[in-house]
C-alpha cells in the first residue's frame, strides 16, 4: 500500500519536500508615480495600492529593498494637458518617467529599474499607439516606442519593459538602444499580453482607459494558445531578454507552455484586477485574504513564471519573512 499523506503531515515535511518556493527574489513591485510634491493616495479600484509624488516614492523604495525586493516595474499618471496623439510627452527627456528614473536610481542604484514602454499613459485616445480615423498605427508607433525606450535608458533605466503589443517593437526597441551606445540596457517584454478584462482598476490608476472601441486589434485574443508561442519566439529572435505573460491567474497553461518552449526568463503579471478580487472577497469576509493571495501566488510560480509582477508583493513578502 502506497502512503502519500505521509509526506504532507507536518509543517516540517511539507516544507521539506515543497516543490515550488517563493522568495523575495522572485518579485517585481509595480510603482505608480504623479506629478506634485507630498502626494500619497491610495488608488480605490487597488485596495492597499498608492500613487505617489516623485519625492514620496522614495520611502517605498527604501521599504521594498529593506525587505529584500530588488525589482520595480514604473508607471507614471501623465497629466491631461500633456496627453496628445503623437506620444511627445512619452519621449520627453524632462518627462516625469525619465525624471523618476534619474532620481530613483542616484538615490537606489541597487534597485533593479525597470519602465513601462507605451503609449496609452500620454495617449488623448487612451491607446497604447498613434490613432488614425480610429485604428492603430502599427509602424508609427513602433518608431516612438523606440525613440521612448532610448529616453528611459538615456535617464539610468536597467531594462525597458514593453507593454504595446506592436508588432516588431522589440526589434526596433533592440536596434536603437545598440545604435545609441545602450547596449547594457534589459529588454522585458510583454510578450503575450491578452486583451483581457481584469485590466480595469489599472486603467483607473492611471486614467488610461481607451477613449473608444478596445485593445483587441493588438492585445491577444484569449481564445488563443498557439498565437501565445508564436508572439514569444518572434520577441526572443528580436532581442527580448526576458519575456511576459499578461494576466497569469487565467492562463498558467500559457505560462507552461512558454516555459516549456524558450531558454529565457519568464515573467508574468498578476494584474490589477486578479488582485483586486481577491481584496474584495477578503473585505466581505468570504476568503482569508493571506492565504488566498499566498495561494494564487504560489500557481504563477507552479506554472514555471521565474519572476512575477505583482501589487501583492510586499504582503506577500512579508509574510515569508515572518515564517
Amino acid at each position: 500500500m502506497h502512503r502519500p499523506r505521509i509526506l504532507r503531515k507536518s509543517n516540517a515535511i511539507r516544507d521539506l519536500v515543497a516543490e515550488t518556493r517563493l522568495s523575495a527574489a522572485d518579485f517585481i513591485a509595480p510603482l505608480f508615480i504623479v506629478e506634485g510634491e507630498k502626494i500619497k493616495e491610495e488608488i480605490t479600484a487597488i485596495p492597499g495600492y498608492e500613487r505617489h509624488s516623485l519625492d514620496m516614492i522614495y520611502a517605498r523604495v527604501e521599504s521594498l529593498l529593506a525587505m529584500g525586493i530588488q525589482s520595480s516595474l514604473l508607471f507614471i499618471k501623465c497629466s491631461d494637458e500633456l496627453k496628445d496623439n503623437s506620444g511627445s510627452e512619452a519621449i520627453n527627456p524632462e518627462g516625469l518617467m525619465q525624471r523618476s528614473i534619474r532620481e530613483i536610481k542616484q538615490r537606489f542604484p541597487e534597485m533593479l529599474l525597470m519602465s513601462d514602454v507605451a503609449l496609452d499613459p500620454y495617449s488623448s485616445y487612451g491607446h497604447d499607439g498613434i490613432v488614425h480615423e480610429q485604428k492603430i498605427l502599427n509602424d508609427e508607433t513602433v518608431e516612438v516606442l523606440a525613440e521612448m525606450a532610448r529616453s528611459h535608458a538615456e535617464a539610468g533605466v536597467d531594462m525597458v519593459a514593453p507593454s504595446d503589443m506592436m508588432d516588431g517593437r522589440i526589434g526596433a526597441i533592440r536596434d536603437t538602444l545598440e545604435q545609441y551606445g545602450h547596449s547594457g540596457v534589459g529588454i522585458m517584454s510583454y510578450s503575450a499580453k491578452y486583451a483581457s478584462s481584469y485590466y480595469g482598476p489599472f486603467r483607473t490608476a492611471l486614467d488610461s482607459a481607451p477613449g473608444f472601441g478596445d485593445k483587441s486589434s493588438y492585445q491577444m485574443n484569449p481564445a488563443n494558445r498557439r498565437a501565445a508561442i508564436r508572439e514569444v519566439e518572434l520577441d526572443v529572435e528580436e532581442g527580448a531578454d526576458i519575456v511576459m505573460i499578461k494576466p497569469a491567474i487565467n492562463y498558467l497553461d500559457i505560462i507552461r507552455d512558454i516555459k516549456n518552449t524558450v531558454h529565457v526568463p519568464v515573467s508574468a503579471y498578476h494584474v490589477s484586477g486578479e488582485y483586486a478580487m481577491i481584496k474584495a472577497a477578503a473585505q466581505r469576509g468570504w476568503i482569508d485574504e493571506e492565504s488566498a493571495m499566498m495561494e494564487a501566488t504560489i500557481s504563477i510560480k507552479r506554472a514555471g513564471a521565474d519572476l512575477i509582477a505583482s501589487y501583492a508583493a510586499a504582503d506577500i513578502v512579508t509574510s515569508l519573512n515572518s515564517l
